[in-house]
């Protein structure tokens, strides 16, 4: 029964990587070919390209890491190699999830209506919060970075073997002390984004209220703004609280004899950089127009070849 949960695991998780890969490669392509014909990008575009780079990168560490988790041990990994996986996960989660955070601020900042100074101010300098929040959130990355290292040389240093570099199997809690920085440190951006979505909320039924003295029956397009806007920023928490969640879960629930919860883990992981890049696109009209666009042509080309055919 084990067997066949674990297979039906990695099945998911394979669907999921391939996903990801295209999702996440369409938004950087579409952005990068848009940016080249108009030669000027947006600063919502530049978000969403380095957001799907960082994606792209996650999946592709979360696949290399899945490969060793098929092929070796946790208690035959090496220290180099444990921590370029560790680095490399630290580091493109960190991107994607600050990034999608960065993004919950542009639209907040961009549509909200306050007429609060320190508001004001702030959405007038808008891309510089953005890039401030962007830089500030480096410092929470070294910090987790050096918290994981530390806890990795730490380990090995008191519970490896004498005459070789792999690890001994008397201390199978490791994990959770690297899981625990990353799991704290991804509280941070969900709460700014779930503030930007508290006071988007606002910003709407202030705005709702102060429409009714004015205009009846009358469509607003500030209204279909925030709307859009909250849209994307729920939609956002959603992923992000299940991410949380499955870090959780492989943090409470860790045990090196038992893989299949170790895969559950890393598949409900995949979601977040995977899944929310595609359901991002069919909420974005622009990339769902791109895409209706990519496969027409996928179509005619198809039934070009299939003319050719004898």
């Amino acid at each position: 029964m084990a067997t066949i949960l674990q297979s039906i695991l990695n099945i998911i998780f394979i669907i999921e990587f391939f996903i990801g890969n295209l999702g996440n490669g369409f938004i950087a392509l579409v952005n990068c070919v848009n940016s080249v014909k108009r030669r000027k990008i947006p600063s919502v575009d530049k978000i969403l390209t380095a957001l799907a780079i960082s994606r792209f990168s996650a999946v592709w560490v979360l696949f290399l890491d899945w490969l060793v988790f098929l092929k070796f041990s946790l208690l035959s990994i090496t220290r180099n190699t444990l921590r370029m996986i560790q680095i490399a996960w630290n580091i493109s989660n960190h991107f994607s999830v600050w990034l999608t955070t960065s993004l919950s601020i542009f639209y907040f900042l961009k549509i909200a209506i306050f007429s609060n100074a320190i508001f004001l101010y702030l959405k007038w300098k808008i891309k510089r919060v953005v890039l401030m929040a962007l830089l500030l959130s480096l410092v929470l990355l070294f910090l987790n970075m050096f918290l994981v290292i530390k806890h990795i040389d730490a380990w090995i240093d008191g519970y490896k073997v004498n005459t070789s570099n792999s690890l001994s199997p008397s201390f199978v809690e490791f994990p959770r002390l690297i899981l625990l920085p990353s799991l704290m440190f991804t509280l941070i951006p969900f709460g700014v984004s779930l503030t930007a979505f508290l006071l988007l909320i606002i910003s709407l039924w202030k705005h709702i209220r102060k429409m009714q003295f004015f205009t009846k029956g009358c469509k607003d397009i500030r209204i279909w703004a925030h709307i859009t806007a909250l849209q994307t920023v729920v939609v956002f928490l959603l992923f992000y609280m299940a991410f949380f969640l499955s870090l959780a879960l492989e943090f409470w629930m860790f045990d090196i004899e038992r893989r299949e919860t170790l895969l559950l883990a890393r598949v409900s992981i995949t979601i977040f950089p995977s899944i929310h890049s595609c359901v991002f696109i069919l909420g974005h009209s622009k990339l769902r127009q791109d895409l209706l666009s990519v496969l027409r042509w996928l179509r005619y080309w198809c039934k070009q070849v299939g003319t050719l055919d004898p």
